[in-house]
């Protein structure tokens, strides 16, 4: 038996459930108890459809220039049942999601609980453990910044500037091979088992080589973001969390976007895994094992955000590298870094993903979108085409990271809330 899709609207069918055959006709007094009943029903859920409406909708975001009511309405509709969906299928314990435009957010709406610990919902300021989304807000930003002022060439050796990294292949890997992921170096390495501090770990990574040539397969690679990171600092000077405040999260007003946050905001950071290496569910501590053993900051992993910081964000990228009068990168590096690099390899830009209609940008954002999604349940897509972001937070490995059911709530979002804005029918 095939079970049907909870993030797809189900077909009714206007027909009874008793069928044309029905001959048990409710009477007339059924039947005015049943109309009295009906009409309280519906009394109570024009009030609690008006309240999730509110909350979708938000009464705090101001209206957004060029987006209409009708607009408004159908696209806080769409994000509320794709997330109430969600929910009901277990997918997270909780999910903040925000649409917007490069002007501002359209509809927010926060979803379920923080833990089965904290009945708190998230909201726009609910703090998020990012994972693999640290790789384009941290890693490629600073990149973008770096190459676009020429202190960092894409088709220059990596070595060039991390000549610590001595392995054997790494002299023909370049920075672009590292961004796109066409390196040739594997995936992942347990350096938190092989080390026991930061330096041991990054002396396992300087160890690794590449296992296959650069420039011939896609693999998408932690270990390659980890070096990315480690070039930033080498490069700049000064350690990626430094960096990364000062040059990207402090410009664009990211008050609460960081590595390894502080105890005090404990209480607004969603837990994460019940992780058996820790022996303790997660929270406030990145969820990546790596990381840990780095320290808490990587090039890969390791940052926290909310749902405010990365709207603007995303609106800095609509408006090609500045926000609210503040230039934080060249308009034309921001060009080069979201475009697809080599389609015969991958459908990778520079740290970004491009639409492959079968990942999660779904099937209505257009050819030169860019996104990226995060280990933990995050998701960002931008479509410059279209003028619109689509962004998802979620600690869906809580309580276990064997929970898949991200995946089609990605999808569901994305195709519904570009449905919702151009008037398009569910799918």
């Amino acid at each position: 038996m095939t079970r049907p899709d909870p993030y797809r609207p189900a077909l009714l069918s206007g027909q009874s459930g008793c069928g044309a055959d029905c001959t048990n006709a409710p009477n007339r007094v059924f039947l005015k108890r049943r109309a009295t009943f009906l009409f309280a029903l519906a009394a109570t859920a024009s009030v609690l459809i008006g309240c999730a409406k509110r909350a979708a909708t938000s009464p705090d975001l101001p209206p957004v220039p060029g987006i209409a009511g009708d607009q408004t309405l159908r696209l806080g509709d769409s994000v509320r049942a794709v997330l109430t969906r969600a929910i009901a299928d277990s997918a997270f314990p909780g999910a903040y999601a925000a649409v917007g435009t490069a002007d501002g957010v359209i509809v927010e709406y926060g979803v379920g609980r923080l833990d089965v610990a904290d009945d708190t919902r998230p909201s726009a300021s609910t703090i998020w453990d990012l994972a693999s989304l640290t790789k384009v807000i941290g890693t490629t930003s600073a990149l973008i910044q770096l190459v676009g002022s020429g202190r960092v060439a894409l088709d220059s050796p990596v070595v060039r500037y991390l000549p610590a990294w001595k392995a054997q292949g790494a002299e023909r890997i370049t920075v672009r091979h590292l961004l796109s992921h066409s390196s040739g170096m594997p995936a992942w390495r347990a350096l938190y088992k092989e080390a026991a501090t930061p330096d041991e770990a990054e002396r396992q990574l300087f160890a690794t080589s590449p296992d296959t040539l650069p420039g011939v397969r896609y693999v998408y690679s932690d270990l390659g973001f980890i070096l990315l990171g480690k070039l930033v600092e080498r490069v700049s000077g000064e350690r990626l969390a430094q960096y990364d405040s000062a040059h990207v999260f402090s410009p664009l007003g990211m008050t609460d976007t960081r590595y390894v946050p502080p105890a005090s905001l404990l209480a607004r950071i969603a837990p994460t895994e019940q992780d058996p290496w820790r022996q303790k569910k997660v929270r406030g501590e990145v969820h990546d094992e790596n990381a840990v053993r780095l320290g808490g900051v990587s090039g890969h992993a390791g940052l926290f955000s909310t749902g405010r910081d990365l709207a603007r964000f995303a609106r800095m990228y609509l408006q090609r590298g500045t926000l609210d009068g503040v230039r934080v990168f060249d308009s034309v590096t921001v060009a080069s870094f979201t475009r697809l690099q080599d389609s015969t390899i991958s459908r990778r830009a520079l740290g970004w993903e491009t639409p492959t209609g079968s990942n999660s940008a779904g099937g209505r954002l257009s050819p030169v979108a860019f996104g990226h999604t995060g280990f933990t349940g995050t998701s960002l897509w931008m479509d410059p085409a279209q003028g619109i972001f689509v962004l998802l937070l979620t600690n869906r490995v809580n309580p276990t990271r064997e929970n898949r059911k991200i995946g089609g709530v990605r999808t569901a979002l994305t195709d519904a809330a570009v449905g919702a804005l151009r008037g398009e029918p569910g799918r």
